[in-house]
């Protein structure tokens, strides 16, 4: 009974905590990080329900959980617990909900737009020790897995298959944690974003109940039964509940691949080509841009010696007749446009050399300048609308003090700014973001959207309601006021 009371007594302490907290955590790191404030009675029983070897508040630990890639301040959790179950992962959100204590799911950490960070009162909860492959069906097409499996991992498990899930943000992300991002990448062009190739997932609410957004166990290729709670959750960003399992598309692996290069004299020949290709209906597989700032950082950090110039990098997928005729065509298109003669890349090591050259672009723009932060956006705007915002951005950048290579997923209007920052510097960081948010304003003046992939975040909240509006935005509140009444999922993320 003694402990009942003094858990009851925690309780209220944490929700005064959670207020308090909750206004400051994301401004301010300068509080003792060594302390926890959730009290050891409730510490112990998270304990007794995971194992003390599933529960740490080690400081080292929880720094690394509170922060992903982005720029944002870490705010370490106060605790962070790795569930190895659904049941266990029920059983920690029962608890949280209890004692009113906020919760913050963690996958890998590659997130760009803050995310996952911390709160301070709160529970981090680790996915990654829920990393089964559940199911795979390859006569139709689609694998279940856990929350904790990442793409590399999924990708070589079904390298004797001939399929593979070709999702690719460039990161080793986990596969829950794009779909709660609602992730895309560099073969979206082909392939689409998460958000057409989630089937079904398994979500824990906010009371500790299990849902199966398409009906437990379904995994059809198309349903129009009731509303679709699956794309409700693909890129929820974990406020609505916490992703355990996810259902999702396969595709055949092409019988040829073949990568090229190009290089041009400005950007606007290089973005007006690939305006072209995709107005000609060439399906081409990649077609990914590069300024010479990019490019530059990129030989720098891989040790390679593209030409410093503004670049496409392309990928031609099908049988090989189909790729000579793609790669013919699209070659007519550059020489029209002033381009240069294709680099080509056609067995596997020339081509992961070449790829790899691109998903190293954020840590190649990091390693500009050692000890800076990277500041990155996204946006996504219509084809043809693409030169036009991009060549703004780039005038934006030259007359600024900040450094922004610009690479993007350009065949479906998507592309970044990744900008240096120094993390100590408020003057930097305010110049960065007002470069972030003309272009974010940019792309939505002509019908685009603030975040091609990565997310609302901390980072967009404003630019969210710019967007949607007011009240699209108040509809999304009272979809998250319905689904977790507490307020626990996540807070200060997404919503202002």
């Amino acid at each position: 009974m003694q402990k009942t009371a003094r858990l009851f007594t925690t309780g209220l302490q944490l929700r005064t905590i959670h207020r308090s907290f909750l206004k400051r955590a994301l401004s301010s790191v300068s509080e003792d990080q060594s302390s926890i404030s959730i009290a050891d009675d409730v510490v112990n029983t998270f304990k007794s329900v995971l194992g003390s070897h599933n529960v740490s508040s080690s400081l080292a630990v929880r720094e690394h959980h509170g922060k992903d890639e982005s720029y944002h301040k870490c705010v370490p959790p106060d605790i962070v617990v790795w569930p190895e179950s659904v049941d266990k992962v029920c059983e920690v959100v029962k608890l949280c909900s209890k004692y009113s204590i906020p919760m913050v799911p963690f996958g890998s950490g590659t997130g760009l737009e803050g995310a996952a960070t911390g709160i301070r009162g709160s529970v981090c909860i680790d996915m990654t020790k829920m990393d089964k492959i559940v199911e795979v069906n390859p006569d139709d097409f689609d694998v279940t897995v856990e929350s904790g499996v990442t793409r590399n991992m999924l990708n070589s498990y079904l390298r004797d298959t001939g399929l593979w899930f070709p999702i690719d943000p460039g990161a080793d992300a986990t596969v829950c944690g794009m779909c709660a991002t609602s992730a895309s990448g560099t073969n979206a062009v082909r392939y689409g974003t998460m958000r057409e190739n989630v089937m079904n997932l398994q979500v824990v609410l906010a009371n500790g109940s299990v849902i199966d957004t398409a009906g437990k166990g379904k995994r059809s290729r198309k349903t129009s039964a009731g509303y679709n709670l699956t794309n409700l959750f693909v890129g929820s960003e974990g406020t609505l509940g916490i992703i355990t399992k996810a259902t999702i598309r396969l595709h055949g692996i092409p019988e040829s691949m073949v990568s090229a290069v190009c290089t041009f004299d400005t950007v606007q020949s290089a973005v007006d080509t690939v305006t072209q290709v995709m107005q000609c209906g060439i399906p081409v597989s990649r077609i990914e841009f590069l300024d010479e700032v990019m490019i530059d950082a990129c030989n720098k950090y891989n040790n390679v010696d593209y030409k410093i110039a503004p670049t496409l990098f392309l990928e031609f997928q099908g049988n090989d007749k189909v790729v000579d005729d793609q790669a013919k065509t699209v070659a007519e298109l550059v020489e029209y446009n002033g381009g240069s003669d294709f680099t080509w890349a056609k067995d596997v090591d020339e081509r992961n050399k070449l790829w790899k050259a691109r998903h190293s672009a954020w840590y190649s723009t990091l390693a500009l300048r050692p000890g800076a932060k990277g500041l990155s956006t996204d946006v996504c705007v219509p084809i043809s609308k693409l030169p036009e915002v991009i060549v703004a951005t780039k005038e934006d950048l030259k007359h600024s003090s900040v450094i922004g290579p610009i690479v993007g997923h350009v065949g479906d209007g998507n592309f970044h700014v990744f900008m240096n920052v120094d993390p100590e510097n408020q003057d930097e960081i305010d110049e960065a973001r007002r470069l972030a948010e003309r272009m974010a304003r940019r792309a939505i003046a002509v019908g685009g959207t603030c975040t091609g992939e990565h997310g609302i975040g901390l980072g967009k909240k404003q630019l969210l309601i710019e967007e949607i509006g007011e009240t699209g935005v108040a509809t999304m509140k009272q979809i998250k006021a319905t689904l977790d009444p507490k307020g626990l999922f996540n807070p200060d993320k997404v919503f202002l």
